[in-house]
């Protein structure tokens, strides 16, 4: 069973000790993701297994299945649980449509975006609204201010709507400049950072992770199982998919994330030390992230029941000294994704 946990030491929000992302669920065809989506009803009994595990804790965003992901979500939360038993994170800035303000961080898109996913979820406020880029984070985006940026945020949560803020992948340099950007304003400041880390891609461990240890902002990784590289998905190459996921569109974009070297090497030793435990590889590689101090609620994504009882059974996995050693042994400095484009 799940723990609740304090989500960093800025804010009393507490929520479980997984979050369920839910970008695999909505409209099937609809969206990027739209050839390996679920729909309602597939996604129900994942949902019910979730919440009898303790996880309370659900994050979606706008753009998964251009809004589908959070009707679905919305729809099974209100049936499932009473709105004081849960907490809702959703993202705003990818575009939503073809419109010159239909996606970004202005004011504009920020007041309308809030609205619109509130609508979509069928809910009167949203727990915790991240950003899902920074505002000059995304290529093709109008380079908004970020006191623009910051101010209309805290506009939507002194109006009710919007209870936590939370931010998304970005360089630490940028993320700092939010953060006192909001101090010096006196506007709500960022409680979590949702970043892309894992045991193949660690390069968030140079400075944004030890600035979050530092500063009580909660790290929330996105991908913590490498978009199922380290759940043995690819078994040693792109071209060796064995789910609908990696064998579909998704594998282009996990290809663009997963460019080193050393990654399908560092895969096999964590399904070794896998095998070794009795555990499962997945169940290894979120083991080893939940073994940092600095991590709270991980965003894992599922899409069967068995999966949800393997990754709940993780988090009561202590890794020994030498194996997260060797776990993190064969790790090379890769390129910062961010600094070619986009994470």
């Amino acid at each position: 069973m799940l723990e609740a946990i304090q989500l960093g030491k800025n804010s009393g929000l507490r929520v479980s000790q997984l979050c369920l992302g839910t970008m695999n669920f909505g409209k099937p065809g609809q969206g990027h993701q739209g050839d390996w989506t679920l729909g309602i009803d597939e996604a129900r009994p994942i949902f019910k297994a979730a919440i009898d595990h303790g996880l309370f804790y659900f994050d979606c965003a706008d753009t998964y299945g251009v809004g589908a992901c959070e009707e679905v979500v919305g729809a099974l939360l209100k049936e499932l649980l009473p709105r004081d038993q849960f907490v809702i994170a959703t993202k705003i800035s990818m575009p939503m449509g073809p419109g010159a303000n239909q996606g970004g961080l202005s004011r504009k898109h920020i007041l309308e975006g809030v609205d619109a996913s509130l609508g979509r979820l069928g809910l009167d406020y949203i727990d915790q609204l991240v950003i899902h880029r920074h505002p000059h984070g995304v290529p093709g985006h109008a380079q908004v201010p970020v006191e623009e940026t910051m101010e209309a945020l805290h506009d939507v949560v002194k109006a009710g709507k919007v209870l936590y803020l939370g931010a998304s992948s970005m360089f630490a340099w940028q993320f700092v400049e939010l953060q006192m950007t909001a101090a010096m304003h006196r506007w709500t400041p960022f409680i979590s950072m949702q970043n892309h880390y894992n045991l193949i891609y660690r390069e968030e461990e140079r400075e944004m992770n030890p600035y979050c240890a530092t500063t009580g902002v909660a790290v929330s990784p996105w991908s913590p199982l490498a978009r199922g590289i380290l759940a043995g998905s690819y078994q040693g190459g792109f071209d060796q998919g064995s789910t609908a996921r990696s064998q579909g569109r998704d594998r282009s974009r996990t290809e663009s994330l997963y460019r080193g070297e050393m990654d399908f090497s560092i895969a096999e030793r964590n399904a070794e030390v896998a095998r070794k435990l009795g555990q499962t590889p997945a169940q290894i590689a979120l083991a080893w992230m939940l073994n940092k101090p600095e991590v709270y609620a991980p965003v894992v994504g599922v899409s069967r029941i068995e999966q949800i009882d393997q990754l709940v059974e993780a988090t009561n996995i202590q890794l020994s000294s030498t194996d997260v050693g060797y776990l993190e042994e064969l790790y090379q400095p890769v390129k910062n994704l961010l600094s070619i484009g986009y994470s």
